[in-house]
C-alpha cells in the first residue's frame, strides 16, 4: 500500500499586489494532465484581458507528472518558482494558475520570482489541503456490553469511527491504518475475549477534514 500524500480537497484562491501589479492565484484539484490543460484554457478565457496566466502542476501519487509555464514572463521567473512551491509543500494532484495584471512597473527577475511564489502560497492558504491516507475498513460486530470497550479502544488509538449500527448486535465500522491495524485487532480480541467478529471490508483511502469529519474516497 502506498504512503500518505497531500492533495487539494477544496480549491481556493489568493491574491497579492506588488508595485501595482495584481497576482491572482487559483488552485485546483486535478487527476490528469488533460484535465489540467482544460482548466488552464478556461482560466485564460476568464482572464482574457490579463497579460500573463502562468501555471504549474504536479499530478500522480508519485508526483512524476510535472509541468510549468512562464506564459510570456522572462524564462524561469514564474512557472518554475511556482512549481518549486508545490514541490516544497509536497502536494500532489494540484494545479495552480497565477494571473498577472501588469501595474506599469517592472519588477525585475528577483521581484517576479518572489511575487509568483508568494501568490502560489496565498492560493494554497486559501484552499483546503488534506492528507490522503491509506487504510483498511473494518466491520467489528459485538454485543451491547462490548460497544463501550470498542469506543474506548478507538479513542485511545485515534481510530476514526465511520458508522455504528445498533441491531440485535452492534456493528461498528472503523478505519485502521497499516501501522495500527494489527494492534487494533489484538486489542479488540483481548477486550472482548475474542467474542467480537472482525471483518476486513477492504482497503480504502481517506482524509480527515478541517472540521474533523472523515472523507472516504
Amino acid at each position: 500500500m502506498m504512503e500518505p500524500y497531500k492533495i487539494v480537497f477544496k480549491g481556493g484562491s489568493g491574491e497579492i499586489v506588488e508595485k501595482k501589479s495584481r497576482f491572482i492565484a487559483n488552485v485546483f484539484s486535478v487527476e490528469t494532465e488533460e484535465e489540467a490543460l482544460e482548466i488552464i484554457e478556461q482560466i485564460k478565457k476568464q482572464y482574457w484581458d490579463a497579460r500573463h496566466n502562468c501555471y504549474a502542476y504536479v499530478i500522480g501519487a508519485d508526483g512524476r507528472k510535472q509541468r510549468c509555464s512562464d506564459d510570456g514572463e522572462p524564462q524561469g521567473t514564474a512557472g518554475r518558482p511556482m512549481l518549486d512551491v508545490l514541490l516544497g509543500e509536497d502536494i500532489k494532484n494540484i494545479l495552480v494558475i497565477v494571473t498577472r495584471y501588469f501595474g506599469g512597473t517592472l519588477l525585475g527577475t528577483g521581484g517576479l520570482v518572489r511575487a509568483y511564489s508568494m501568490a502560489v502560497k496565498e492560493g494554497i492558504n486559501g484552499s483546503e489541503i488534506v492528507t490522503k491516507c491509506p487504510g483498511t475498513k473494518l466491520k467489528i460486530t459485538t454485543d451491547y456490553n462490548g460497544i463501550g470497550k470498542l469506543q474506548y479502544i478507538a479513542a485511545g488509538m485515534d481510530i476514526p469511527i465511520l458508522d455504528t449500527l445498533y441491531e440485535d448486535k452492534v456493528h461498528m465500522y472503523v478505519l485502521a491504518s497499516p501501522e495500527n491495524k494489527d494492534s487494533l485487532i489484538a486489542k479488540v480480541n483481548e477486550a472482548t475475549s475474542a467474542t467480537a467478529v472482525i471483518e476486513d471490508n477492504g482497503e480504502v483511502w481517506y482524509s480527515v477534514l478541517e472540521d474533523k469529519s472523515i472523507h472516504v474516497y
